[in-house]
Formats: C-alpha cells, structure tokens, sequence
C-alpha cells in the first residue's frame, strides 16, 4: 500500500532577494513540514533575518515565490496572514495599547472571542506577564517584550511559526519554558521555522537543520 504524501505547509521556489548590486538571498528552495521544527543557523549577516522578512511579506522578494498552506504570499494575502506567525527578534507593538490590549486586539482581529479572557490570562501567567498586564510594552524589559510578542502569536490559532532568535533575551526559566511550547506545537502539527546561533537549542529542537552563509541555504546533518 502506498504512504499517502504529506502537503508541505510551507513551500519556498527560487526566492530571492537583491539589494542593488549585492545579492543578500541566492535563489532556493525549500518547505516546511507541519508537526516539523526546522532550525536556520550561520554567522552574523548572512541572511537569517532578511529570510524571515522575505517569507512574511515585510521585505518584497526579488525572484520566487512562498505559499502557506496553498496560499500564495501576495496573491492571497489575507488567507497567509490568517495561517502564518511570525515572532521578531524585536517585537515591535502599538504605543497607545497596554500589553493586555495588545493581546486583545490580535485575538479580536483574528476571531477569537471565545474563552479570550481566560486563555488570554493562561498565556500571560506562563509567561509571567499577568502582574504587568496593563502596563505599556515599552515599560517592559527586553526580556518581558519578547514574551509578549509569544503569548500575541499564541493567542491565535496558525499553522506555520516563524521565530527570529527567540532565546536571545530570555532567562533560563524562559528559554525552557519556550521549548516546551515548541514542542507542543509541533505535537499539534505545526511546521515551525526558528533562527539561533544556540548550539544547545539545535540539538534539543532540530528536526531538520539548515545553515546560511553569504546568502546561500542548504540543509545539514
């Protein structure tokens, strides 16, 4: 009998991105399996980040395409922004919105009234945020905004996670506590993409890892 195939939830065709003369992303391909981690590591520069911001729309892409669930990236908008998540290495956040608002406003934005109140207060205990709920992100630590900027992706319901170096500013506490949410995550079929230079979160993440250096992706054992 023949193993039904899978469908990628992510797929990524001959993408990339040229500033001017200087080629920052050389054409690739690749996709992203749901209930898979894959980790994107290489030196400072070499593209991590401009990767993430090709694959979410907020840089344009110079050749390719991205499709999320089947859903091209430009064409679909709407439909991508509904399936994808993506967490910055600086969370970036309303000025006039408290943190609690923030969290409000996403789950409203994206159709989750039911049970909002109580889910929204489960993130924000985890993540040790309840005590500052209604204080303004930019009060926060750099620490206590990248926590906010998880609990805002987890509030919705996604199928693909994109993560740029989520362990940066995190404590141990934290950096465990993210873990186990990713690995969670991936129990519930999510296909997930994260950047780090962190040796110790490869090995203990990595379903499939990918290294870039001067632009150019290819997978490693």
């Amino acid at each position: 009998m023949q193993e039904e195939m899978v469908p990628s939830h992510l797929v990524v065709n001959e993408l990339s991105k040229k500033y001017d003369s200087f080629m920052a992303l050389a054409p690739t391909n690749f996709d992203l399996m749901g209930g898979e981690i894959s980790i994107l590591s290489g030196p400072n520069g070499s593209g991590k980040t401009t990767l993430l911001s090709c694959l979410t729309g907020l840089v344009p892409l110079s050749s390719g395409t991205v499709s999320v669930m089947g859903y091209d990236l430009y064409r679909d908008e709407v439909e991508v922004r509904r399936r994808m998540v993506y967490v910055p290495d600086v969370p970036r956040f309303y000025l006039e919105l408290t943190a609690w608002e923030h969290l409000r406003f996403i789950a409203l934005a994206n159709g989750v009234e039911k049970d909002f109140e109580q889910k929204a207060e489960m993130l924000m205990q985890k993540y040790g945020l309840w005590e500052a709920r209604d204080l303004f992100p930019h009060h926060y630590s750099r620490g206590m905004r990248l926590k906010l900027g998880v609990t805002l992706a987890l509030i919705r319901p996604f199928d693909v996670l994109l993560l740029d170096e989520p362990t940066s500013a995190l404590d141990e506490d934290g950096v465990s506590m993210l873990i186990d949410e990713l690995h969670g995550l991936r129990k519930d079929g999510v296909a997930i993409l994260l950047t780090t230079h962190d040796p110790g979160l490869i090995d203990q993440l990595a379903d499939r890892k990918l290294l870039i250096q001067n632009g150019e992706i290819r997978a490693t054992k």
